[in-house]
């Protein structure tokens, strides 16, 4: 969890089991939560890679007449695909989801996470009522693991990338955004801080010029904003 209320969230590169997740961490207050439109307080999941599974057996869970349906059971959630391509909108719809994501923060990696895809897809949602939730990344290089993967590297240009991307999600006045980034530094999204450093196999990317916290404080910045924009959307 990056901030508050309104969200801007981490996405991790993995998901857990929601139904043991919650049976052991569901108690405990560090435990993240999301109020949902009737008022309940659910803990959250990205659920990555979701399409992989069919949208018919999804909704066996997800939605309320289902076979094993959890819906408003102890293990009832608010429950985020991922959306790669467009028609996964549809398929999410019917599987019974709470919304959805883009995770990639490789602008143009995806149809979800081409920032100008945004507004068609939050208009989607609001119509469906379902959350969007933009994906947005300090950048992208993973040549060091995949030299294939050239095409798909996003230069950071020194923060101004990453505040593109924030920028972008900010215009559809999501009620969360997602911020991609872990520390495989191998896939250049970290936002920790970082310092120049050189091994005999890798180079660590840093941010000279810059301060080694400069993603910390665009972070804290944009969050603030967005707490800022928020009000001024409800009035």
């Amino acid at each position: 969890m990056i901030t508050g209320n309104p969200q801007m969230t981490w996405c991790p590169p993995f998901s857990t089991p929601p139904i043991s997740t919650t049976s052991r961490y569901g108690s405990h207050g560090a435990f993240y939560r999301y109020k949902n439109s009737m008022g309940k307080s659910l803990p959250l999941f990205y659920i990555y890679d979701s399409y992989l599974t069919s949208p018919e057996a999804w909704a066996h869970l997800l939605t309320p007449n289902g076979p094993h349906s959890i819906r408003n059971t102890p293990y009832d959630g608010v429950f985020i695909a991922l959306l790669v391509e467009e028609g996964h909108t549809h398929d999410i719809l019917a599987a019974g989801f709470d919304g959805m994501y883009t995770y990639f923060a490789s602008n143009g990696f995806s149809f979800g996470s081409s920032h100008q895809n945004w507004k068609a897809v939050k208009n989607f949602c609001d119509a469906n009522n379902l959350m969007f939730i933009p994906s947005v990344g300090p950048g992208y290089i993973d040549t060091s693991i995949r030299p294939w993967n050239n095409h798909n590297t996003r230069n950071r240009v020194n923060g101004k990338y990453y505040e593109t991307a924030l920028q972008a999600a900010l215009t559809v006045r999501p009620e969360i955004v997602s911020i991609t980034s872990f520390n495989e530094w191998h896939e250049g999204t970290q936002i920790e801080k970082a310092i120049p450093k050189k091994t005999p196999t890798r180079l660590y990317l840093d941010y000279l010029p810059h301060q080694p916290n400069l993603y910390l404080e665009l972070t804290r910045r944009w969050a603030e904003h967005f707490i800022k924009e928020k009000e001024q959307w409800l009035m």
